[in-house]
């Protein structure tokens, strides 16, 4: 998930395939304009920094920032993170329910994220629930992650992947993992993330009850 990447990247990290030179190079450059641009919004805030300065931070021309994000937006909402994290649904037992899935997935991969990549995620979040024009561009990647879950549960259930229920399914995980980021940056991360996300998945796992 876009809000995930961060997680995502540590608990990636002893499995991943080490990737060729020439990829390695555009994923040094993509981070170099997140950092970039992430130390620009802390400084001087979201709507005051445009592409161009972020550019001059990173030491590359815009051109090549809107290469590998096209809009300013897509700095916070993008990242090379999420097929891993498409991998690890996968890689789950095919019997197991979706929502124990995604649990297991997310909440161990933020066991095991390091300080930086916490407060990078604290300042994502920030961003994506205070500025209208991120929230904006978030509905094309949501749907674009919706997507990608209803194709794993496709594959799981044997329906295809447009089936209205699967679509429902992906929708709802989705929802209640960015409520439960949404609820711990809103009350200044003072509850556990990992507990919330737990919170999140029971909801689902009991039928939407109370």
């Amino acid at each position: 998930m876009t809000f995930m990447a961060s997680a995502q990247r540590s608990a990636a990290r002893p499995t991943a395939p080490k990737a060729g030179l020439r990829e390695r190079k555009k994923i040094q450059t993509r981070q170099a304009i997140r950092r970039a641009a992430y130390r620009l919004f802390e400084e001087q805030g979201y709507d005051a920094t445009p592409v161009d300065r972020i550019a001059e931070a990173a030491d590359v021309s815009p051109s090549t920032v809107f290469r590998y994000f096209p809009t300013k937006e897509d700095i916070v909402l993008t990242d090379e993170y999420d097929p891993m994290l498409e991998a690890e649904l996968r890689a789950r037992p095919a019997d197991e329910p979706m929502i124990e899935s995604l649990r297991h997935v997310t909440v161990e991969a933020l066991r095991r994220i390091t300080v930086e990549e916490r407060t990078e995620l604290v300042q994502r979040a920030r961003l994506m629930r205070e500025v209208p024009a991120i929230r904006g561009r978030m509905a094309e990647n949501t749907a674009r992650d919706t997507d990608m879950i209803s194709a794993v549960l496709a594959e799981r259930s044997g329906r295809p992947a447009d089936d209205l229920e699967i679509r429902v399914i992906a929708a709802a995980l989705l929802a209640a993992l960015q409520e439960a980021l949404m609820r711990w940056v809103a009350d200044g991360q003072r509850d556990d993330l990992e507990g919330l996300i737990d919170r999140a998945m029971d909801v689902l796992a009991r039928g939407l009850r109370f």
